[in-house]
């Protein structure tokens, strides 16, 4: 390279360089900012699911759990014991027992079956009803949980189904209007009257819930 074409050379690098710097010294802000920047956590809504040790109706647990989960909504399993068996036999663990659940949940679904009338006249379980419904949080229940609600105090002046049979008679005595809808969304009380609405109790529930 002769003198001519060092110049040459010199004198392109003086033009180029300080456009080439400020894009370099651009991209490590950029990229320093982006590295600093917080990342956004976003809170899961999580749903406290009530069910029996014994007898809880499959399709009114699982189909809802289901439904919440593929919403990314946490379904947090509750009973009176460590485990608890379903009509058809399957098991299933529970995250905390009854005695210790708190109202520290964004809903409350009590499950039905035959065992759920273990809780028609539980004290925890009027209680932790009424404490959600005080806090304007979601009280749900389907198939006969339900009348849980009804005697916790919670369905008076409200709009409600349940099982039919006996079932409509508990909820009337305890000042609740019956719809004998599949589901009845009354505020943020919903409940729903038994298997064959599982998957639409758990979409009302979804639905509240965002």
């Amino acid at each position: 390279m002769d003198l001519k074409q060092f110049y040459f050379l010199f004198v392109i690098i003086l033009i180029f360089l300080p456009g080439c710097l400020k894009e370099q010294k651009e991209y490590i802000e950029e990229k320093q900012i982006i590295e600093e920047k917080p990342m956004e956590v976003v809170d899961m809504a999580k749903a406290l699911f009530i069910v029996a040790p014994n007898n809880f109706k499959d399709e009114e647990y699982f189909t809802p759990k289901e439904v919440l989960e593929e919403n990314s909504i946490k379904v947090v399993t509750c009973s009176l014991k460590p485990e608890a068996v379903s009509i058809n036999g399957k098991k299933v663990k529970a995250d905390v027992l009854l005695d210790k659940a708190t109202s520290d949940y964004d809903a409350i679904v009590f499950i039905g079956g035959a065992g759920a009338s273990i809780y028609f006249d539980n004290t925890k379980a009027h209680n932790l009803a009424k404490e959600f419904y005080k806090k304007g949080k979601i009280v749900a229940a389907i198939c006969i949980a339900p009348v849980t609600l009804a005697n916790a105090g919670v369905l008076e002046g409200k709009r409600a189904t349940v099982w039919n049979g006996d079932y409509v008679s508990k909820l009337e005595d305890k000042g609740a209007t019956y719809t004998g809808e599949d589901v009845t969304v009354d505020g943020n009380i919903i409940t729903a009257n038994g298997p064959g609405a599982a998957e639409e109790f758990g979409n009302a529930i979804v639905e509240k819930l965002q």
